[in-house]
């Protein structure tokens, strides 16, 4: 997938702690309203079951938005509920493979960090690839690097892919990782966090449109 076919601006990856309580699909409902244009369903420690129930309620919220729906890093459940893509990390089922395994052209987003992914067969299945994380973050302690706003100008002069930014992002620098060369940021308790999810994805998209326009 070319730049110019990745019209997303900004991705909501659901986290249900960081929602403080309240409903996730509502939230994410709230989050839409504000201006999130893509969602990533992320959870770790529900039963595959349990997983595609949820699923299915955010995509049947979604779908009335005309918003797509990515499943993280689980196959099963993103078939059965249909949704848009899959995104995974590199030690998750390969790019590659799952598009022999899901043969409906789905959107696979790849979460690269380290340089030598960046040209791997796994970012070339990719249709983007996720730059994970750019700051530091308590949501994210598994991970290799910490790319900074250097590691985004230099993954932009590598690939030519979509660029998905996550890791700390927030309205203070949010322009700076556009202007770094990312297409799309990915926030978590940026949003879900927020004591108005709507106005906190609204203020993130504005900063998003101004740097674009720039």
């Amino acid at each position: 997938m070319e730049r110019r076919q990745f019209p997303y601006r900004l991705y909501l990856v659901t986290d249900e702690q960081a929602c403080l309580g309240r409903d996730l699909i509502q939230v994410t409902e709230e989050a839409v309203r504000g201006g999130v244009d893509l969602v990533q369903l992320r959870e770790k420690k529900l039963t595959r079951e349990a997983f595609l129930e949820k699923a299915l309620r955010m995509k049947d919220m979604l779908d009335r938005y005309r918003v797509p729906l990515i499943i993280n890093d689980n196959l099963w459940v993103a078939v059965q509920c249909q949704a848009a893509g899959l995104h995974v990390g590199n030690t998750d089922v390969a790019p590659d493979e799952v598009r022999r395994m899901w043969q409906v052209n789905p959107m696979i987003g790849y979460s690269v960090e380290e340089e030598v992914q960046i040209k791997s067969v796994s970012a070339r299945h990719a249709n983007y690839l996720g730059i994970s994380p750019v700051f530091a973050t308590p949501t994210k302690t598994d991970t290799i690097t910490e790319w900074g706003l250097d590691g985004v100008r230099q993954i932009r002069s590598i690939s030519v892919k979509p660029l998905v930014a996550i890791g700390g992002i927030n309205k203070a620098n949010a322009r700076h990782v556009i202007a770094a060369g990312a297409d799309c940021l990915a926030v978590v308790s940026a949003i879900c966090s927020a004591d108005h999810p709507a106005h906190a994805a609204e203020l993130m998209r504005n900063e998003i449109e101004k740097e674009i326009k720039a």
